[in-house]
């Protein structure tokens, strides 16, 4: 008898935009059962200052280490193009956010021969899932490669669970300076 598994011969390929490792670790026990090859892009130019964004990064290279998943980390720290692109438009300032980030991953997704692309703040109860869902759709189009839709609010505590096992570095806002200051206001 013949094992069709073992026919297949197009390998589905994930390109997984990560923010941080907190939001990681539920996504990816998911979708390494779903797709043949996973791979890990930490792209977050929103991030600051720029002491978060190596404490996060470091954070995620101790799970991702540990766990020997490749991941991509990208060199250019644009925190100042990210800056210019919102300020006095600070409420489309997620919308932007989200957009470029999942800009660059599509993008890397299909130069890199990738067959999915999508993202771990799809996790996060705090992020804007609608938004989310309409920028990926549009990019899948723009760049022939399937977006890959998934509620993984559904693991939240399990998430959570997960990170605290690993006793990773779990931030309390987003990482943009202008939801730092919410988090900051919020309480006064």
């Amino acid at each position: 008898m013949i094992n069709n598994k073992n026919l297949k011969t197009d390998k589905t390929k994930l390109l997984l935009h990560i923010c941080c490792s907190p939001c990681l670790m539920y996504p990816y026990t998911v979708v390494n059962g779903k797709f043949d090859v996973v791979m890990g892009y930490f792209y977050n130019p929103n991030i600051h200052p720029y002491s978060e964004y190596l404490r996060r990064e470091e954070s995620l290279k101790k799970f991702t280490d540990d766990k020997g998943f490749k991941v991509i980390y990208e060199k250019n720290y644009d925190m100042e193009e990210f800056i210019r692109n919102v300020a006095f438009r600070e409420e489309n300032r997620c919308y932007y956010c989200l957009s470029k980030r999942l800009e660059k991953t599509a993008s890397l997704a299909k130069s890199s021969k990738f067959t999915h692309f999508s993202t771990t703040l799809l996790y996060s109860k705090h992020q804007k899932h609608d938004y989310i869902k309409e920028i990926g759709r549009n990019l899948e189009k723009k760049y022939g490669i399937i977006f890959h839709y998934e509620d993984f609010r559904l693991g939240y505590k399990e998430g959570i669970k997960l990170s605290l096992e690993y006793n990773l570095y779990r931030q309390n806002y987003c990482g943009c300076i202008y939801s730092e200051k919410e988090r900051l206001f919020h309480h006064v």
